[in-house]
């Protein structure tokens, strides 16, 4: 008679456990696994730390110095420029939920992750992609209103609404985010331990496992397309009104301005969707696409975004730009 599926699986970790360097505790996951980094540039990761390194401090500078301008300035205290320091926010937890791990990995050879941290590293980077999309949503909303409803802008657009908008962004985040590590716990790791990544992902998780796999994979594109799908689609309309509008104006100079006002955000979202469906993209069609290249879509939909989005706005910000040279000025001047 067949041995039932559950022992025969069983059988195939115990028999595994000493190739696995004992990975295995016992159960049907491992207690760690390994992170094999950029499969084919291995002798180039202590070179990549280098770049990797300079963009992970210039995001943490640039981010924090969003975060304090807008704190310690009240005239900036207004909801576009509540909406981006939650973006910061984000975007500093979400490089740190990563970076810091791959800069061991590259420098260091430390490859070993635990379980548990794995499916939390999986949570934190979903979680946050899934709320930095809510609150890009909620900015083009803020741009809407500003000019296309304007005499209801500050009436709506109060600063408790704006804690609702934040607080339901996390909430949607966690709630869609859940059930990832959830699934992800209960399938059975029986092949290998080696994640071929720089960091923990769902999509690569789950295909390390050797049984029931479908509804995962279902759940993983439904909520991809349940949330790039909606808040694009929203983001469209918002902008495509605010086209309208602002080609109505009756001066060059104030459509300008209008426009204008959209640029710096319009950039964001181009760098937080573009590498985002990029990497989704590969993940689930392109089976013939070097996996080296995989990871750096992946890895430029991680980075890259938290990097340029203080760079963006402190560029084409002029408000934002003044208030950071005038800190710097003061503080030259009392030093």
């Amino acid at each position: 008679p067949q041995l039932p599926q559950l022992f025969l699986i069983r059988l195939v970790m115990s028999s595994n456990m000493s190739a696995f360097g004992g990975a295995y505790n016992g159960t049907l996951h491992p207690s760690i696994f390994l992170l094999l980094g950029i499969p084919g540039l291995e002798a180039a990761h202590v070179w990549l730390a280098i770049p990797l390194c300079f963009i992970y401090v210039v995001t943490v500078l640039g981010n924090c110095t969003i975060m304090f301008v807008i704190w310690v300035e009240e005239t900036l205290h207004e909801p576009m420029y509540l909406f981006l320091c939650m973006l910061a926010v984000i975007d500093l937890a979400g490089s740190t939920s990563v970076v810091p791990k791959m800069l061991c990995l590259f420098w260091f050879g430390s490859r070993e992750i635990r379980f548990e941290a794995c499916l939390t590293q999986m949570f934190s980077i979903h979680a946050l992609s899934i709320i930095e999309s809510a609150i890009l949503l909620a900015m083009a909303f803020d741009r809407y209103m500003a000019i296309c409803q304007p005499l209801r802008y500050a009436a709506i657009l109060t600063n408790p609404a704006i804690v609702k908008i934040g607080c339901l962004a996390v909430a949607r985040g966690a709630i869609l985010t859940a059930p990832f590590p959830i699934l992800a716990s209960r399938l059975p790791y029986c092949r290998t331990n080696v994640v071929p990544h720089t960091y923990c992902e769902h999509m690569g998780i789950v295909r390390l496992a050797c049984a029931g796999t479908v509804i995962s994979n279902m759940y993983g594109l439904t909520v991809a397309l349940l949330v790039v799908g909606l808040d694009l689609t929203f983001i469209g309309v918002s902008y495509a009104k605010i086209i309208v509008t602002v080609l109505r104006l009756p001066s060059r100079e104030a459509q300008a301005k209008a426009f204008n006002t959209c640029g710096s955000h319009i950039c964001v979202i181009v760098l937080a969707y573009t590498p985002a469906l990029f990497s989704f993209l590969t993940h689930r069609f392109g089976h013939n696409v070097a996996p080296y290249i995989h990871i750096l879509i992946g890895n430029f939909y991680i980075l890259v975004p938290p990097f340029c989005n203080p760079i963006v706005y402190g560029v084409k910000t002029k408000l934002i730009r003044d208030k950071v040279v005038g800190l710097l000025l003061r503080r030259k001047d009392v030093s």
